[in-house]
């Protein structure tokens, strides 16, 4: 089913979570476990799927709103077991609007690696100049405890590799999380590639990063990224139309 959006409205985000699910599904970046999360305005809060929905079939009526205590206040069905990610995150870092938790390949490559570290290379890796540590726990985070010590290894970074698990990725909002996401791909593989090569890794330095970051305007990129995304998605019927997501 589709439906029409109203902008600044739980049904605009309700839209977009759907929509950034199935694109970063179809670009293998969520398959069939991981999930996204966004913070509810004003409250404390987050949407988030359904447990048993397919990542790449996400409906807007089909989301739920889950409280900081992980209690469903709207919508019919459980939530992922694995809410406490983006529940602590978001409480612990007010400054989080938007989450990801995957499962990406690459992300738990370089946490199985022993003396590498996954650096900024590229360009757009200037976002994680901070730092990008492992969380050590490979298990399932099911419990409030855990989530808490996911988001302290997190901690003032924006994003964080769980050991032999996958990622957490936190953003402003649901089109800078698409946007990281894309980017933090690229840049393992950048990475990766030169491993592979043999040849000795040259990360970003501090100065070419603050050079970088002078002439960067993030707002306009993310924009730029997200009606992309969302064009491409739209021709392949990823997007729904109705939901009437580009960006002005």
């Amino acid at each position: 089913m589709s439906m029409r959006t109203g902008s600044n409205s739980k049904q605009r985000l309700a839209a977009e979570l759907c929509a950034v699910t199935r694109m970063l599904e179809d670009m293998g970046i969520l398959q069939y476990s991981g999930h996204i999360a966004v913070r509810v305005p004003g409250e404390n809060a987050l949407m988030i799927q359904r447990r048993s929905d397919s990542r790449a079939e996400l409906e807007p009526e089909r989301i739920l709103t889950v409280d900081f205590n992980g209690h469903v206040i709207e919508g019919d069905g459980k939530p992922p077991s694995e809410t406490a990610i983006h529940i602590e995150t978001m409480r612990m870092r007010p400054d989080v609007n938007a989450s990801l938790h995957s499962h990406l390949d690459l992300a738990i490559a370089f946490t199985m690696m022993d003396n590498v570290q996954l650096v900024p290379m590229r360009a757009r890796a200037s976002r994680w100049a901070s730092g990008i540590p492992t969380h050590p726990d490979p298990s399932h985070i099911k419990y409030s405890e855990q989530g808490r010590a996911l988001a302290e290894t997190l901690g003032p970074h924006h994003v964080a590799l769980m050991r032999a698990h996958g990622l957490l990725l936190v953003a402003e909002s649901l089109p800078a999380l698409i946007s990281d996401a894309v980017h933090f791909e690229e840049n393992a593989k950048a990475q990766l590639q030169v491993m592979n090569a043999g040849a000795k890794v040259k990360a970003l330095t501090a100065a070419e990063i603050e050079q970088i970051l002078k002439m960067e305007d993030r707002p306009h990129h993310v924009m730029k990224m997200w009606n992309y995304y969302v064009r491409k998605g739209l021709a392949a019927g990823t997007v729904e139309k109705d939901w009437d997501l580009l960006a002005n």
